[in-house]
């Protein structure tokens, strides 16, 4: 059965999910690129950047299944490009260049419609204007038997949440304080929403939480 996930999302040890001022010159915001430092150095990453080198372990462990398994993915409008408001013109067609790491269909949320986008390696961009269960319902459809993986940002995942349409998520809590930025859990009761900590694990780089909504065990 068709899970809906989120995994290897990176938070500040207070709770952001991103730097404040995200730009062209800082995609994840400012400073948001150390909430990753667990990720940088595996196996996983250094592979999607071409390298073949990386380190085994918890981290690589986690760090893989991140990416693992899922038949599609569903991303916010600023995790996809920082422009804002109507598409200006066809020429941003996301942050990670001709081949992006999805390999799947991938619906990112947006209020502004916008022809598919075809890359290299297997994944499609497609802009849903019609809200998170629209996204969520094409999603499935484009899964298959697989899952489909809440990708971000911090308000796309929070929306979720908050609907109790996310089955388990796994947080990696990096030793980082931002001060500022995108809360994830600002306002949200999860134990009212029936989420639950499931699993917890630590490494030199990040602890990482296991979180599953009780009905979906």
């Amino acid at each position: 059965m068709t899970r809906v996930r989120v995994a290897g999302f990176s938070l500040s040890l207070d709770g952001f999910g991103a730097g404040p001022d995200q730009s062209l010159q800082d995609p994840l915001g400012k400073r948001g690129t150390e909430l990753h430092n667990w990720f940088y150095g595996t196996k996983t990453f250094r592979t999607m950047i071409g390298q073949e080198d990386g380190s085994d372990g918890v981290d690589e462990d986690f760090g893989r299944r991140s990416m693992e398994g899922f038949g599609a993915f569903i991303l916010g409008r600023n995790m996809f490009g920082p422009v804002r408001g109507e598409w200006p013109d066809d020429e941003w067609k996301g942050w990670w260049g001709a081949n992006p790491p999805y390999h799947a269909p991938t619906f990112v949320l947006t209020h502004y419609p916008r022809a598919p986008i075809v890359m290299e390696g297997g994944t499609t961009f497609h802009f849903v204007t019609d809200g998170i269960h629209a996204a969520l319902e094409r999603a499935r459809e484009a899964a298959g038997a697989k899952d489909v993986k809440i990708g971000g940002g911090v308000s796309t995942v929070r929306q979720y949440l908050q609907a109790g349409l996310i089955d388990d998520l796994h947080f990696a809590i990096s030793p980082v304080l931002l001060g500022k930025g995108e809360a994830m859990f600002e306002g949200l009761d999860l134990p009212a929403l029936g989420y639950r900590v499931t699993g917890s694990t630590p490494t030199d780089f990040a602890t990482h939480i296991v979180v599953e909504r009780e009905a979906a065990r």
